[in-house]
């Protein structure tokens, strides 16, 4: 009773990377969790697509994506003249949220941070699929398939924390600073680190800052 007059935690729905899974996202999100106890939690969405073949294949959880730039690939700064399954994400996203909610929120990591900026557009314009408030993205990038475009034409109106790894191998900072440009008043937030979320001290107070903006009632 306690706590729910102190407000209840935040949901958000979660969107893992490219490869990964809902199982295997929750793995590399513990500290995090941990992290955000009693502010916030988090609910993994697999994506719909099984990525073909790897070494990382088993066949109970094989990798995922949310869409491919070619016929069973991805790569995050190819210019894909036909990209592939965007919209069955998107369906995926909006069933999560219907079914699975309510959700405050997203978090994305990598692709799925892209895919979360796409459903920030989306709902900045008044798509009821997608009732979030505002969303954390990790080592986001904006898509350079040019189908894609539409979804940045705008400034995103719609609040959203960035997450930038000053030594991302994978997605490289200046793609994850080029993102938040897309957005009105977007807080970044740089680590020394690599392709992760990050949850140590410093990045935890900026999480809880952030989201401490949309906490139903006051906490402690």
């Amino acid at each position: 009773a306690g706590a729910m007059s102190e407000g209840r935690p935040l949901r958000l729905l979660a969107l893992h990377g490219y490869r990964q899974s809902e199982r295997r996202f929750r793995q590399r999100t513990g500290a995090l969790r941990k992290a955000l106890r009693g502010c916030a939690e988090l609910v993994a969405l697999s994506a719909p697509h099984p990525v073909p073949g790897g070494e990382d294949d088993d066949g109970d959880d094989p990798p995922r994506g949310w869409w491919f730039s070619g016929p069973g690939t991805f790569e995050a700064g190819e210019a894909a003249a036909a990209p592939l399954g965007l919209e069955e994400s998107l369906t995926a996203v909006a069933a999560a949220l219907a079914e699975r909610g309510p959700f405050d929120g997203l978090l994305g990591f990598s692709q799925g941070a892209a895919l979360a900026a796409m459903v920030c557009a989306l709902r900045a314009r008044g798509d009821p699929r997608f009732p979030v408030a505002f969303a954390v993205l990790v080592a986001g990038f904006a898509s350079r398939a040019p189908a894609h475009g539409h979804f940045y034409r705008e400034p995103i109106a719609l609040p959203t924390l960035h997450v930038v790894g000053d030594a991302d191998a994978v997605i490289a900072a200046p793609l994850s600073r080029e993102l938040a440009r897309c957005f009105v008043e977007p807080v970044v937030l740089s680590h020394p680190g690599g392709h992760f979320v990050p949850a140590a001290a410093p990045q935890k107070k900026v999480y809880l800052e952030f989201l401490g903006r949309f906490r139903p009632a006051q906490g402690q």
